[in-house]
C-alpha cells in the first residue's frame, strides 16, 4: 500500500485521518506521514492496510501493475 492508496481508500470510506488511526491503532501523526509518503514500519503499514482491509477495502494491480483500491461488494 503507498501513500495515494491509503488517501484513495480512506476518502472511499469516508474516513478523516483520526477515524483511520483509531481503526489501525496509530497516532494521527503516523497516518499522515504514510500519506505524505515517508517510509514507516512494514508492521505499521501492515496496521494500517488491515484496518483499512477490515472497512472492505480491496487493494489490487491493475494490468499496468498500477495499484488500484476499491471496496468489495457486501
Amino acid at each position: 500500500m503507498n501513500a495515494i492508496q491509503c488517501k484513495m481508500a480512506r476518502a472511499a470510506l469516508g474516513l478523516g485521518v483520526r477515524d483511520l488511526a483509531k481503526l489501525a491503532a496509530v497516532s494521527v501523526d503516523t497516518v499522515s506521514r504514510l500519506e505524505r509518503g515517508e517510509e514507516l514500519m512494514p508492521r505499521t503499514v501492515q496496521a494500517i492496510r488491515a484496518a483499512l482491509e477490515s472497512s472492505s477495502v480491496e487493494f489490487i494491480n491493475d494490468e499496468r501493475g498500477d495499484g488500484v483500491v476499491r471496496l468489495r461488494r457486501q
